[in-house]
């Protein structure tokens, strides 16, 4: 049954994707010199933004141990495709500061996050009979001390002067990864993130709070996507007059 779910959620993704890609293809060249991914996952983000344009440095990030795992072999494969194409990889979190944080891993990858999980709301109990049915498992979550830094000081560190696109999927923390901007986010042109809208985690901030930082700093949203099968949104926002 895991592997009849695996392919129904491929085959979605792939066209939820589609979307995102030609929303890129339409709107700036077909050739980047920075992407900054956190939270890489397994590496699908910078997969299809590979297969779709020619980037000179990626850079991700990816704050859980054994994702980082799974991270490190699509990576791998990806240098020996794309040899053009610098691509490194971090075993680290992103946010405001510079510290060690308890990281929450769930067994569904994509939900892990630095946020408390609600285990009495209706969107918790949903997933937990989902992976019950499919994969004989439930949500058991376990507590992992990892290592988290600012963006602004790897910025700084690496000495990029532009960010093409900076993608954030972090589960609830997408407000802390962009305070640990700080001045650099004048650098970025795109940002692409998603915001949770479901009663699960229990995020420190609304999605007002980040519309006002980007707005503040001279961005303004340019696409928004329902994600399927979650209460979650994907959004771009573009920096003016680039």
């Amino acid at each position: 049954m895991s592997n009849l779910f695996n392919i129904i959620i491929k085959i979605i993704d792939f066209f939820y994707q589609r979307k995102i890609i030609n929303f890129f293809k339409k709107n700036i060249t077909t050739e980047y010199n920075v992407l900054i991914d956190v939270g890489a996952h397994k590496g699908e983000t910078i997969s299809n933004f590979l297969k779709n344009f020619k980037i000179k440095n990626t850079y991700s990030f990816e704050a859980s141990a054994a994702t980082y795992q799974s991270l490190m072999r699509n990576t791998k494969k990806l240098k020996d495709k794309y040899k053009d194409t610098n691509i490194e990889i971090f075993n680290e979190a992103v946010g405001d500061l510079n510290e060690k944080k308890i990281f929450n891993e769930l067994p569904d990858s994509n939900s892990s996050t630095f946020n408390l999980i609600d285990q009495t709301s209706s969107y918790f109990r949903r997933k937990n009979k989902i992976m019950s049915f499919f994969f004989k498992k439930e949500f058991i979550i376990k507590k992992n001390h990892v290592s988290q830094i600012k963006l602004s000081d790897f910025i700084e560190k690496k000495n990029i002067i532009n960010i093409d696109i900076l993608k954030i999927d972090t589960e609830g923390y997408e407000y802390e990864v962009l305070k640990g901007l700080e001045k650099n986010i004048q650098l970025v042109h795109f940002i692409y993130f998603e915001h949770h809208y479901d009663n699960m985690i229990k995020k420190s901030y609304k999605f007002s709070e980040i519309h006002n930082i980007l707005s503040i700093n001279g961005f303004y949203k340019v696409f928004k996507i329902k994600m399927p099968l979650r209460k979650s949104f994907d959004y771009i926002y573009r920096k003016k007059n680039i």
